[in-house]
């Protein structure tokens, strides 16, 4: 059975149902899975998705294809394209998203160039993504999509900057629980702690967390708190609250921690 996965900014809109219907009528066979339709407008988005995708897709079987369609417009500078990375099909715009999915190049990329005189320019998903997909779920070869590049737009992810006693991380996602996500991965707090006690600060210096959970329980309610998610990452929230909505806090602010 083959396997499309759904990544957009489309939540309660008919595309997603359009889209939908698209597939199943020409691959009855398929199993669509939703991973989001949440995902913001613009460059916000872009940032949104790539998190989702890239922490997500590797649990789906090999042969899995992944529409993206967020920030899609068609420019000649970021093309439509079709990718294969790590036994898995991707289909979207190269806008610098894939880039930010990929922790190495990928090991195939084409323009889409089979579909690119749609008659609905502004809805891609519908009318290139969806046969494109359609095409790779039923074994069709990437090739047949279009001419291979190597050009794509490299926008990798953001490392955060270390150094002896500090590292300064970003808010790389905010889910829906308020809890925010950043860039400061388990392996380099560790490396640069070395065990030594810390403070995490958030926002504000009066506001420091100084001891990482293994459960979100094991803080009182409305107190601050940290874990490292299941992708290894810092990940800071409020137990029973919502941190970004109580906090104002935004994509792309800084969180520090400092060792000593």
């Amino acid at each position: 059975m083959s396997i499309i996965t759904l990544t957009t900014g489309w939540i309660d809109d008919f595309h997603v149902a359009a889209l939908k219907g698209i597939l199943l009528s020409a691959v009855p066979s398929v199993q669509i899975i939703d991973i989001s339709h949440n995902a913001p407008a613009f460059g916000k988005g872009i940032l949104y998705a790539a998190y989702i995708v890239k922490h997500s897709y590797s649990y789906f079987p090999e042969g899995s294809v992944h529409i993206i369609s967020v920030a899609s417009e068609y420019s000649e500078t970021s093309p439509f394209a079709a990718v294969f990375h790590n036994g898995h099909y991707f289909v979207g715009t190269d806008n610098g998203i894939f880039g930010l999915i990929f922790e190495s190049v990928p090991e195939k990329i084409v323009r889409i160039e089979k579909y690119k005189d749609d008659k609905t320019p502004n809805y891609p998903a519908i009318s290139v993504f969806a046969p494109a997909a359609i095409h790779l779920a039923k074994g069709g070869d990437i090739a047949e999509l279009g001419k291979q590049y190597t050009d794509y737009q490299h926008r990798g992810a953001i490392q955060a900057p270390v150094s002896e006693s500090q590292i300064t991380g970003t808010i790389i996602h905010i889910n829906i629980f308020g809890n925010i996500v950043t860039n400061i991965t388990q392996r380099d707090f560790e490396r640069v702690g070395k065990g030594r006690p810390f403070e995490i600060l958030v926002q504000r210096t009066n506001r420091k967390i100084t001891r990482i959970n293994r459960y979100f329980h094991e803080t009182s309610d409305g107190d601050l708190l940290a874990v490292f998610n299941v992708s290894g990452l810092l990940e800071i929230a409020l137990n029973k609250g919502k941190l970004s909505e109580i906090m104002r806090i935004e994509l792309d602010t800084n969180i520090i921690v400092k060792f000593f």
